[in-house]
């Protein structure tokens, strides 16, 4: 019933969750990957010494405790930003964003659905490889804690109850529809929300919405299907956790 409930409410979202730039926009969730994963090349960043053993390779692996207020830097393709984590917040997300940043998840990674006035969404890892540990490797949900999806705030991306895995958004302007429906907010943009705003967005919705990447061929591909057919994206160069 919960499924059913919920499925509803993304069904009626892609109606009335507007953004002041006109249109309807569906909310950020993660969609069925591709069955077959095609030859790709690696991630823009190289992966850590030993990756069979790594954390980035074993998602079993990466349960570090976050701590209670962390900011992680991330420099990307247009400049750096930096999202200051509270746990009080989250606290099953900013654990796996903590292990995903710590462990190099984020180097490479595209932001694949930038849509002005509502959203971008990055966190589909640029090689098959890596992403095919990950896909189903889901935490369970967190109960709202008072904190909404405002300009600046990063959420998790999910397919429906207890599916968050490893994308995630930044919200652009006011998008408090999105709390009710199980987004919560991990922590929030603290500098560089510029940087954000500049982040290429001419590709807009993904498909089959809209003309940007589709998340399963990304899924299934890897970075070499962005470079082929979406030239103009930008990227995470790296995410690290600051001092």
């Amino acid at each position: 019933m919960k499924n059913q409930f919920f499925t509803a409410l993304l069904c009626l979202s892609v109606l009335w969750a507007v953004t002041g730039c006109g249109g309807p926009k569906a909310p950020p969730s993660e969609q069925t990957p591709a069955p077959a994963a095609a030859p790709a090349t690696p991630a823009p960043a190289a992966a850590p010494a030993g990756r069979a053993a790594s954390p980035l390779m074993d998602p079993a692996k990466a349960t570090d405790k976050a701590p209670d207020t962390f900011k992680a830097r991330f420099t990307t393709t247009k400049g750096d930003f930096v999202v200051e984590v509270h746990r009080g917040w989250s606290q099953a997300g900013a654990d796996r964003f903590y292990n995903l940043v710590k462990y190099g998840f984020y180097d490479g990674v595209s932001f694949f659905r930038d849509i002005a006035g509502f959203m971008v969404q990055f966190g589909i890892h640029g090689s098959p490889e890596v992403m095919n540990h990950w896909r189903g490797a889901a935490i369970a949900d967190d109960p709202p804690a008072g904190h909404t999806n405002e300009r600046g705030a990063i959420t998790f991306a999910m397919a429906g109850p207890n599916t968050r895995t490893t994308q995630v958004f930044i919200n652009f302007g006011n998008n408090g529809s999105l709390d009710g429906m199980g987004f919560t907010p991990f922590g929030k943009v603290t500098q560089g929300m510029e940087v954000v705003d500049s982040l290429y967005n001419g590709y807009g919705e993904g498909a089959p919405q809209g003309r940007g990447p589709e998340q399963g061929r990304l899924q299934g591909e890897g970075n070499a299907y962005l470079q082929k057919e979406f030239p103009k994206l930008d990227y995470v160069k790296t995410a690290k956790i600051e001092p």
